[in-house]
């Protein structure tokens, strides 16, 4: 196989391969199956192409011979019923005379059964029939085009284990008889939330690892911002899809700026605003924009995105709107009550109101058996001690801290800091 095919494969993979699983899923009602024959379809299209060259339309290339594969997958199994049988009829008929369409749809303007077909395999690779674990997995695998080592990779897990959390997801789905439809009116709205936390999972896992030596992962920023973006077209008047996208758009402009020469992480307040992606952040003013032009209230994607807009929009760290930042948390609070909501509230009224007033809001959380391994709790308690000049105590909080966070970079970090801490003490 020559670079230029190999390469394209990869791509298309990437690219078209969410919409071709979509589709063949319509005709057989299994999403494992599915995919099964469009890898087949990839096979094929490897081993044509390696001797003919690509053809002039690659993507319709293998949107046809994956249909074709699910007609031979339907008759095989004797599931012809008269549906299926108008459906074949259809579907032959269509690539007889429709070639020309379907190459354009897929050189970049997909049509509506397309839309609506990748619209439903997003939210059956979210049912809410399966874990998050397997929900996260399997929209990586059918919607991002990742591979299951990609996924392993990303998430510091073993392929056998990915790979096997896949399988069962598949199964589970076709067990449950999961239909490929999209969700009744009455519960689109958990459904897309399901999808939405998904997405952000995904996201968040990249901006701050939680595990492993490096502090983040770009890929899976970018691939949780690709899928956002892919939902905001296909449902654009939901406000908190645009949120969402709001939000990693703007919290993705810091990813260069985030680590030092050697990986090391560099915390907001001390970036080089430089070097933050000033398209980005305009990408995602405008996309926070457009989810207010939408009317309905804030969510809470659209808060969070509001509050990385304040940091965008200071061009110097002292230029924040602490005070602002403090009212959206509290905004927040209302609508998603937390304990980790209310220390980031406890860190942005410390930055508005001092050290003191955000510490007094700290201790009330340290009895909190949510928050009992949460790394941030101890993290965030050290550093308001710290400007409070209570260096001993601080410097315990940044030692607890980097005993309970498994990511390497992150517990170098804090070690420094409670190293400074007990520094500056003697000095004193």
């Amino acid at each position: 196989m020559t670079p230029d095919v190999h390469r394209t494969i990869e791509a298309l993979w990437r690219i078209e391969s969410a919409s071709i699983i979509a589709t063949v899923t319509r005709m057989v009602g299994d999403v494992g199956i599915a995919e099964d024959l469009v890898q087949e379809a990839f096979m094929a299209a490897i081993e044509r192409w390696s001797q003919s060259g690509l053809p002039a339309k690659p993507g319709a290339w293998l949107m046809t011979a994956a249909k074709n594969r699910a007609i031979d997958q339907l008759r095989r199994n004797k599931l012809l019923d008269e549906k299926h049988q108008e459906l074949a009829a259809q579907l032959q008929t269509e690539q007889a005379v429709a070639t020309t369409e379907a190459a354009a749809a897929f050189a970049g303007q997909m049509d509506g059964t397309i839309e609506d077909d990748l619209l439903r395999l997003i939210f059956m690779a979210c049912h809410p029939v399966l874990s998050t674990e397997a929900q996260t997995a399997l929209t990586l695998r059918l919607v991002g085009g990742l591979s299951t080592q990609e996924i392993a990779h990303a998430f510091l897990a073993p392929e056998a284990t990915i790979a096997q959390r896949i399988v069962r997801a598949k199964r589970t789905l076709a067990a449950a008889n999961v239909p490929f439809e999209l969700p009744p009116t009455s519960q689109l709205s958990p459904r897309l939330s399901a999808v939405l936390r998904v997405i952000y999972l995904i996201f968040n896992e990249g901006y701050a690892a939680s595990t492993g030596e490096d502090w983040m992962r770009p890929s899976l920023c970018e691939e949780a911002l690709r899928l956002g973006r892919i939902l905001a077209e296909l449902v654009p008047q939901e406000s908190e899809v645009h949120g969402l996208v709001a939000l990693m758009e703007l919290q993705a402009s810091r990813l260069r700026a985030r680590v030092g020469p050697t990986g090391e992480p560099i915390l907001l307040m001390e970036q080089d605003r430089t070097r933050w992606d000033y398209l980005l952040v305009q990408r995602g003013l405008a996309r926070l924009e457009r989810a207010a032009r939408l009317g309905a209230a804030f969510g809470q994607y659209a808060i969070q995105a509001a509050i990385a807009a304040c940091h965008a929009r200071a061009q110097q760290p002292e230029e924040t709107d602490w005070q602002q930042i403090a009212a959206l948390y509290d905004a927040l609070a209302q609508l998603l009550p937390s304990p980790v909501v209310e220390l980031n509230r406890a860190v942005a009224v410390a930055m508005a109101f001092g050290p003191a007033a955000g510490l007094e809001l700290v201790e009330e959380l340290m009895e909190e058996q949510s928050l009992a391994n949460y790394h941030l709790l101890p993290s965030v308690r050290g550093d308001l001690l710290a400007k409070l000049g209570r260096l001993p105590e601080a410097r315990a909080e940044f030692e607890r801290a980097a005993r309970l966070t498994q990511n390497q970079r992150e517990q170098q970090m804090l070690l420094v800091r409670a190293a400074e801490c007990g520094n500056s003490f003697e000095d004193h």
